[in-house]
C-alpha cells in the first residue's frame, strides 16, 4: 500500500511540475452551494493566441490524462485544464450527477477567468461534459473536438450486442470489484495495445484512486449517462466538430462514432485511428495531437470545407 501512494505521489509531484514548467497555474473557483473547481490556467494569459479548454476522462485527475500533451498545446494555446466534479481537487455538495450540471460548472469556471470563448477537446467522459457545453453555451464554444466519446449512445445499447456498452458497464459496476485483478480486466477494455497500461504500480495506483476515491459519486456520474438517454433527446450543435475514434474501442464502439457523425451531418468530421483501442491518448498520443492541431489551427479543415462522402478518414 505505501509503495502504490508513494509511486502516486510521485507522478503527481512530476506532473505538477510538468504543468507549472509549461505556463500553467493551479486556481481553486467556489461556485457556490458547496461546488469548488479545480482548474490550470496560464501563468500570463497572452491575447494574440487562442484558448483551448481540455476536458478529461474518467481516471484519476486532469493531469494524467494531458500530462503529454501540455507542452505543446500552451505553445499554440491558452490552455485551460479542470479537474472535473468528483476528480482531483473538485467536488460539489449538491446532488447532481449529469454532464449537464459538469458543463455548467466548467462554464462558470472559464467565466470567473474571463474566458468567453475557446475551443474545447474532451476524451471519453469529458467528451459527454464538451458536447454539453457546445450545447448549452453555444456562443462560448468555438470549435469542438470529441475523442470517443459516447455522446449519441442510448440506454438500450448497454443491452444491444455483445460488445456494446459493456466497457460501460464495468465502469457502472466499480463498486463490486474487490483487488486489482478487477481493475486490470476493466482497464484492459480501454486499450487495444495495453503496453501503456501494464504496469503494476498504475494499476494499484488506478484501483486505489481511480476506483475507490469518491467511489460512490463516480458510479453516480456513470449512471447519469446512460439512464434513460435517447437519440431524440440529443441536442443538435452547430459549432464545427472534430470526432476521433479508435478502430478497435471497446469501450464506445466505432458504430457510435458513425452515428455522431450522421447526426452532426456536414457541422462533423469523423477520424478513425487505425489499431487504437478506447485510450487514444496513451496509445497514439502523436496522432492524436496531429489531428487536433490541424483541425483547430487550420481554417481549411472545418468540415463544411471538407469536400469528403464519408466524414471518415483512417489514418
Amino acid at each position: 500500500m505505501a509503495k502504490c501512494f508513494s509511486f502516486a505521489a510521485t507522478c503527481d509531484r512530476w506532473f505538477r511540475f510538468s504543468f507549472s514548467r509549461a505556463g500553467l497555474k493551479p486556481t481553486t473557483t467556489d461556485l457556490g452551494d458547496g461546488t469548488v473547481m479545480h482548474c490550470w490556467v496560464p501563468k500570463a494569459y497572452e491575447p494574440n493566441k487562442p484558448n483551448l479548454l481540455l476536458l478529461h476522462g474518467l481516471g484519476a485527475n486532469a493531469m494524467w490524462q494531458w500530462n503529454e500533451f501540455i507542452s505543446p498545446f500552451v505553445a499554440r494555446f491558452n490552455v485551460y485544464v479542470p479537474d472535473l466534479l468528483f476528480f482531483g481537487n473538485s467536488y460539489t455538495a449538491r446532488p447532481e450527477r449529469t454532464e449537464l450540471f459538469q458543463a455548467q460548472c466548467v462554464a462558470g469556471v472559464l467565466e470567473a477567468q474571463g474566458v468567453w470563448k475557446t475551443n474545447v477537446v474532451g476524451i471519453s467522459y469529458g467528451g459527454f461534459v464538451a458536447y454539453s457545453l457546445a450545447a448549452q453555451f453555444p456562443e462560448m464554444v468555438e470549435k469542438l473536438v470529441l475523442c470517443c466519446a459516447g455522446v449519441c449512445m442510448e440506454e438500450k445499447d448497454m443491452e444491444d450486442g455483445e460488445d456494446r456498452g459493456r466497457g460501460l458497464e464495468f465502469s457502472v459496476t466499480a463498486d463490486a470489484r474487490e483487488d486489482e485483478g478487477d481493475v486490470q480486466g476493466c482497464l484492459s477494455q480501454a486499450s487495444e495495445e495495453n503496453a501503456h497500461l501494464h504496469c503494476a504500480g498504475l494499476y494499484q495506483f488506478d484501483y486505489q484512486v481511480m476506483w475507490k476515491e469518491h467511489l460512490q459519486e463516480r458510479t453516480g456520474l456513470v449512471y447519469a449517462l446512460y439512464k434513460d438517454r435517447k437519440m431524440s433527446d440529443l441536442p443538435t450543435i452547430t459549432q464545427p466538430a472534430l470526432i476521433i475514434w479508435g478502430e478497435y474501442d471497446k469501450v464506445f464502439p466505432l458504430e457510435l462514432g458513425h452515428r455522431l457523425k450522421r447526426h452532426l451531418d456536414e457541422d462533423g468530421r469523423l477520424v478513425v485511428i487505425k489499431d487504437c483501442g478506447h485510450a487514444i491518448n496513451k496509445e497514439k498520443p502523436k496522432e492524436m495531437y496531429k489531428h487536433i492541431e490541424a483541425f483547430l489551427i487550420d481554417p481549411l479543415l472545418t468540415p463544411k470545407k471538407e469536400n469528403q462522402t464519408s466524414g471518415e478518414k483512417v489514418d
